[in-house]
């Protein structure tokens, strides 16, 4: 089974798909982290990836998850999920994703993880931005995610801060706007709800509330 957690950066989905796959023995797929990494190669040789039609030639991404269940990203042999994690990286990421070439690959690779772990009988959450509207348009569970900028702002601010990353909340709030924006308005798999994604204003609840709700959600429709 395929769950699609889709929702602007701060909605409480990562934490969310995360913790709903703990729960459920699904693998977790954190696609957002993918197109972060390809972000960090870019910006490391210092190349302007709008300027370029394919990922640099010695880029190899590797996923895998450590023992409390936490996905890590490898760009070659280095552990980059720490790296990538930043502000600047969320901002570029947003920029790279809005690229064809790169949204073609990295949802070929995707589809191709899920199709592994689906032939082994095992189910899979994905969170992200296009998941059930292009990734997974037949994913029987959708939920998109939303929440007040405010809020998604003091969340960002504190998961920064617990990586020792210095923010403000209002700093973070217009990032996150001028994110919300570009994601939404982007020519290639813009941010948008499928239209038969189930909405989830997640402001007021706490993560616990919205792993519930998520995991009943499948529960219904298994």
């Amino acid at each position: 089974m395929i769950v699609a957690i889709d929702g602007p950066a701060g909605s409480g989905k990562s934490t969310t798909a995360r913790r709903v796959a703990e729960k459920l023995g699904f693998l977790y797929l954190d696609t957002g982290a993918m197109y972060r990494a390809v972000a960090l190669a870019f910006l490391r040789e210092q190349r302007d990836p709008a300027a370029a039609d394919a990922l640099p030639p010695d880029f190899q991404l590797r996923l895998g998850h450590d023992e409390a269940g936490e996905m890590r990203v490898w760009i070659g042999d280095e552990d980059v999920s720490d790296a990538i994690r930043t502000a600047e990286m969320g901002h570029h990421a947003s920029q790279v994703s809005a690229l064809p070439w790169v949204r073609e690959q990295m949802v070929a690779l995707q589809r191709q993880i899920a199709q592994a772990w689906e032939a082994e009988g095992g189910g899979l959450v994905l969170d992200g931005r296009d998941i059930g509207t292009v990734v997974f348009p037949d994913a029987p569970v959708k939920v998109f995610m939303e929440a007040d900028v405010r809020e998604r702002a003091r969340r960002r601010v504190r998961e920064l801060e617990a990586r020792g990353h210095a923010a403000t909340v209002e700093e973070t709030e217009a990032a996150l706007a001028q994110r919300d924006h570009q994601d939404a308005s982007r020519t290639v798999a813009p941010l948008r709800a499928a239209p038969d994604a189930v909405r989830l204003d997640t402001t007021h609840l706490s993560p616990e509330d919205q792993v519930d709700f998520v995991v009943r959600l499948v529960q219904e429709r298994a």
